[in-house]
């Protein structure tokens, strides 16, 4: 099997699909060595660190033309490659249907409310087309919840469109107290790490910590990229504002903080809270479907702003009871595994490909 892979999102410094991609790449190619993987894009992007040999860099537009990507150089590129199948990690397959192709929706936040993405018009205009013309073989959605959603939105076949989950990097991992030693703040602190985003809640997050930072000397830090959409933070006492930090940095952030929280109104999945999970940190989350088939009863959940209050107010008074958290979250994350996920969607190629 040659497939080709979008790799669009490895352009962007962070982030889930960023994740997702380079993860579900470097885990097809191992755990498939004798198929060839191929990294295609209009864009000039990093290949991931210590690629398989079967995991290599594809061609951009080579002349004016093939700059039209998606109408016409991207179908020249797969020729070249002799690609037999294409998979869209962004919610875009190409407009010719020449070869079966599968597309990963990841959630359908576009849709839902516009003020969550100011930049995402083309998202929302050319997705459903390519659904609703078929011009995609195969969907694959992160989740249940997601899966049902776009069913019941775009009419899909459920013969279609499959759920799989995806997974946490093995970097991510309980670290001791020497491992972590070296990341500060060395105050209490809650941490949020993801994008910094409309979606996330993070207005609804800082307001609840204001709460309890009334009644207790616990910071909040937050790690990650600010989206151009979300207005800029403004300095307080204890808020630490850290912007992107690398997977080390952040593995020692889980390590130490009292609670990673999380209340973000909607995810396709929420890799973040089972990053957090697989490095022992307790988790504070909202009740979002996503999240919940992530999360499956290893997560105190909350949505209201007083249901927040309180779990982080137990929390900063009684850290002890963070343990049996920990430990359920540690148990759930076990499940989850990248060559599972490569393992699902190779069997989506092979789907496509009867098809």
């Amino acid at each position: 099997m040659r497939v080709a892979i979008d790799a669009t999102p490895l352009t962007l410094s962070s982030g889930g699909l960023r994740r997702y991609t380079e993860e579900l790449s470097i885990a097809l190619a191992e755990s498939y060595p004798q198929d060839q993987f191929f990294l295609v894009s209009d864009q000039q992007f990093d290949m991931p660190p210590m690629a398989p040999l079967n995991l290599r860099r594809g061609g951009g537009p080579r002349n004016p033309a093939e700059r039209r990507w998606w109408l016409w150089g991207l179908d020249r590129e797969l020729q070249r490659l002799e690609a037999g199948l294409f998979h869209g990690t962004d919610f875009a397959v190409p407009y010719l249907a020449r070869r079966p192709s599968v597309m990963t929706l990841h959630d359908l936040s576009p849709w839902m409310d516009a003020a969550w993405h100011s930049n995402a018009d083309r998202v929302r205009k050319r997705t459903p087309l390519l659904i609703g013309l078929g011009l995609t073989t195969m969907i694959v959605t992160p989740s249940e919840a997601v899966r049902k959603q776009a069913i019941e939105r775009f009419r899909i076949h459920p013969d279609r469109i499959r759920a799989i989950p995806h997974a946490a990097s093995a970097c991510f991992r309980p670290r001791s107290a020497r491992d972590s030693a070296a990341a500060p703040p060395v105050k209490p602190y809650f941490l949020y790490a993801g994008t910094l985003e409309p979606r996330k809640n993070i207005a609804g997050l800082l307001a609840a910590w204001r709460e309890v930072r009334r009644l207790h000397t616990v910071d909040l830090v937050l790690a990650g990229r600010r989206r151009s959409d979300f207005a800029q933070l403004s300095p307080e006492a204890g808020l630490q504002i850290i912007g992107e930090v690398s997977d080390e940095r952040l593995a020692q952030l889980l390590a130490g903080t009292l609670a990673f929280v999380y209340p973000s109104f909607y995810e396709g999945f929420g890799l973040p809270v089972l990053e957090a999970m697989q490095c022992g940190a307790c988790v504070i989350t909202s009740r979002d479907p996503g999240i919940g088939e992530v999360a499956a009863g290893a997560a105190l959940e909350a949505d209201s702003h007083a249901e927040l209050v309180q779990a982080m107010l137990d929390i900063a008074a009684h850290p002890e009871r963070a343990d049996p958290w920990r430990a359920r979250g540690l148990r759930r994350a076990g499940e989850f595994s990248w060559p599972r996920t490569a393992r699902l969607t190779h069997e989506v190629y092979e789907e496509a490909l009867r098809r």
